[in-house]
């Protein structure tokens, strides 16, 4: 299937007014994109704040499932979050990656806005539609060494154009019939990561 990964991001991220900021992780994200981890066979969930006091709260939340009374109550829970892992910033996440594979992440962005690739780009920021990428992903557990894939997920009201310049492949936004597109990342990451690892 090949390695993919997920990260959370937390900052650099936009709020509505445009401004850089650092938007705060909640308890339901953390749960809802682990299970959706699990489901879908992702090697890890990286949840990616530079604020400690969040970093521990994760990490409560983690302990809680892993080892504490929630272990017993809801095994399933214990085995989604265990996917989970933090840092303080993307650079973490992909070195840790690097740490497992012996080579750094492709880095996919996600976004509600569409995007084109820079002038001259020729391997960085490349739009790709999933079906495209479900198959680059998947041809690439057959090439030495497995290579891995990162998956940006945003926050707030998206990844910055710092993240997202750093990103080799940039998917296509998701659309329903509607003009309406405002999904909570939750849902986003749900559909994104059925339609990158489900069979077609």
């Amino acid at each position: 299937m090949g390695s993919l990964y997920v990260a959370l991001i937390h900052y650099p991220v936009y709020d509505k007014n445009h401004d850089v900021v650092t938007s705060a992780v909640t308890n339901i994200d953390v749960h809802d994109i682990a299970r959706s981890c699990c489901t879908y066979g992702v090697a890890g969930f990286y949840v990616v704040t530079p604020v400690d006091a969040l970093r521990a709260l994760v990490r409560r939340i983690i302990h809680h499932w892993e080892e504490g009374e929630g272990r017993d109550y809801n095994p399933s829970r214990s085995q989604a979050l265990a996917l989970v892992h933090l840092e303080a910033n993307l650079e973490g996440v992909e070195i840790d990656i690097e740490r497992r594979h012996g080579r750094l992440p492709l880095l996919v962005s996600s976004s509600a806005r569409s995007r084109s690739a820079g002038p001259g780009a020729d391997s960085s920021n490349v739009p790709i539609t999933y079906d495209a990428l479900r198959e680059r992903i998947e041809d690439s557990s057959n090439t030495e060494g497995d290579e891995p894939w990162l998956l940006l997920l945003g926050t707030g009201w998206g990844l910055t154009e710092e993240i997202l310049d750093r990103c080799h492949y940039a998917l296509d936004p998701l659309r329903g019939p509607s003009a309406y597109n405002h999904l909570s990342v939750r849902a986003a990451a749900a559909i994104i990561l059925d339609r990158l690892r489900c069979p077609r």
